[in-house]
């Protein structure tokens, strides 16, 4: 089979690999689709880890089972699967109180080496993966560019569970790239009216498409004073940073009002995960800072659901498609900034 690996920074390489046999109580997935994420952007950038040949990457998935292991029961040959990267321990602290998100030794399908991801023709899920994993049916009817969308909504849900999104809020996402184009879809399904915050012209644009209550040019006057004006002078309810850059932390305390929440959606680069927020607005105007990180597994099978009805817009969100023979050119596609979901089919 066909298989793409990031053999070196920005180095996509097609190979002829192995046919793969299920493992007992595993699965093959032949894939259909598969869905580029800002993870998958900073390993492109980055390259493999030190030490490692090459690495197929990619975990937004989409596909239907070819053969079933000895063993298997909760799938069959046929079933149309959607996959998510998570894989827990099911043995830490956090894992036995459900908190499978935090695990202690959370690893992930496209990401750690140990499982290959599915830019391939094939994909291969352990039975450690499907016990451990997220790994649902697909609804009747739902293509597989819409199954690989599951995963990137799943954690934008669950960020707006965790910031408590509710009608007649006033939501300020910060970033218009796919994930914040997601937000915008998710405040406004749960009543809320978003402000979108973008300092890219084509990101702007792009946002529009999802109808928010404004497009906000951050560098183009006083964030603070142009936010004001747009919450009759109070500041916005809930702050979303859906992109990794430390001003916009910085800037979201700023613009949050008294009481309101910031939830640090995207993390910073590892390298340098400092950043200065006025410690004193937060103390005074008893302001929430609070992070997100991934999802329950059950938040999967919400995302299809929404997905499926229709109420998060695949057609608008997915905006790139490509052959696997062409994965170097989706990651280019996906890095420059003018796709907002790019999605490779084989």
């Amino acid at each position: 089979m066909k298989a793409a690996y990031l053999t070196g920074p920005r180095t996509v390489e097609l190979r002829d690999v192995p046919e793969p046999a299920a493992p007992s109580g595993g699965l093959v997935l032949a894939v259909k689709a598969c869905g580029i994420c800002g993870s998958d952007l900073r390993r492109w950038k980055e390259g493999p880890p030190q030490g490692v040949d090459g690495v197929i990457p990619g975990h937004e998935v989409g596909g239907v089972v070819i053969e079933a292991g000895a063993g298997l029961t909760r799938f069959a040959v046929g079933d149309r699967l959607a996959i998510a990267p998570d894989v827990h321990c099911g043995r830490c602290y956090y894992c036995r109180r459900g908190l499978y998100n935090l695990c202690d030794d959370l690893r992930f399908v496209g990401i750690n080496p140990e499982f290959p991801g599915g830019l391939a023709e094939k994909l291969v899920l352990s039975e450690q993966v499907l016990v451990n994993g997220i790994v649902h049916r697909m609804p009747e009817g739902m293509s597989f560019a819409e199954g690989s969308l599951a995963e990137p909504s799943c954690s934008v849900i669950a960020c707006h569970d965790r910031a408590g999104t509710g009608l007649g809020d006033t939501v300020v996402v910060m970033g218009a790239g796919p994930i914040g184009c997601l937000h915008i879809v998710i405040a406004k399904a749960r009543g809320a009216s978003v402000i979108v915050s973008e300092p890219s012209a084509t990101r702007r644009a792009l946002a529009e498409r999802f109808e928010p209550l404004a497009v906000i040019d951050p560098t183009g006057g006083d964030l603070k004073s142009q936010v004001r004006d747009l919450t009759h002078g109070v500041g916005a309810d809930i702050v979303i940073c859906a992109n990794p850059i430390a001003q916009t932390q910085t800037d979201a305390v700023e613009i949050v009002r008294k009481r309101g929440k910031v939830v640090l959606f995207g993390g910073l680069p590892k390298a340098n995960p400092m950043v200065t927020l006025d410690s004193n607005r937060i103390h005074y105007g008893e302001i929430e800072v609070c992070g997100s990180f991934s999802y329950h597994p059950t938040v999967h099978e919400t995302a299809l659901d929404l997905i499926h009805r229709k109420i998060i817009p695949a057609d608008l969100l997915v905006t790139h498609t490509f052959g696997l023979n062409e994965a170097g050119k989706a990651f280019e596609a996906a890095a420059a900034g003018e796709a907002l979901k790019v999605v490779v089919t084989t």
